[in-house]
């Protein structure tokens, strides 16, 4: 059957001569991949490899034969926000790689949550629409989406308590406890002088806290490059 949704590109990989492999986050089915051939050709009239880049907002007419197919097709596709500004900011575009392998290696239901995707659509849309003050936009990304996959953190000394109770080497002083609280309970945007070591040591933090929660977690790679870049 064909169905309606909307997407969020997450990554693809290369399949024979001139295809791919996506998995997109969509709106009525969760997690799901899809094979889509000929996107690769050099005699594809458009570019349509570029609507498979992370965190591209799709809309999508998608065929689904059974729940138990794990590789689906899709019918049509088009992107329904472009990007003003992602592509073309490295701190932006690293934030965004940071975002596009957290959520690659969180998502894990093949079901409906749309608050979910709200949450996630409207992060993306705040990080291309934001002029300033968007350095810290990963730390408060990575708080809330842990409400959302079941492991919410209440306040700062819970977190605390728990990274104590799992042996984390270090708890934060009192101006990391206070940047926590004001970055845990504000909207995207907020301004607070959080330098890099502080801003290192909390994300750090909150990657420790997801693999808790997570043990299938592993290795973050995109948070080299992105600590580099927000120097």
């Amino acid at each position: 059957m064909l169905h309606k949704t909307r997407g969020i590109g997450l990554s693809y990989l290369r399949y024979r001569e001139s295809s791919i492999i996506t998995k997109i986050y969509t709106e009525a089915f969760g997690i799901q991949t899809y094979i889509v051939n000929g996107v690769r050709s050099s005699k594809s009239k458009n570019n349509r490899i570029a609507l498979f880049q992370p965190l591209t907002l799709l809309d999508m007419v998608v065929y689904h034969k059974n729940k138990e197919d794990t590789v689906h097709r899709i019918s049509e596709l088009k992107c329904y926000a472009p990007f003003h500004s992602i592509p073309f900011d490295v701190i932006k575009s690293s934030l965004a790689l940071f975002i596009t392998e957290i959520l690659g290696k969180t998502l894990r239901e093949e079901e409906s949550n749309e608050l979910l995707f709200r949450f996630i659509e409207e992060s993306i849309l705040y990080l291309d629409d934001a002029e300033a003050n968007f350095e810290n936009f990963h730390i408060q990304f990575l708080m809330q989406l842990a409400s959302y996959l079941g492991f919410g953190i209440e306040t700062v000394d819970d977190l605390e308590r728990e990274l104590k109770s799992n042996h984390y080497p270090q708890l934060p002083d009192f101006v990391e406890h206070q940047n926590i609280e004001q970055l845990l309970f504000s909207d995207y945007g907020l301004s607070i002088p959080l330098d890099r070591t502080r801003r290192i040591r909390i994300l750090e933090k909150l990657i420790f806290f997801y693999k808790i929660h997570m043990e299938t977690l592993g290795e973050i790679r995109s948070m080299e490059v992105l600590i580099e870049v927000l120097r």
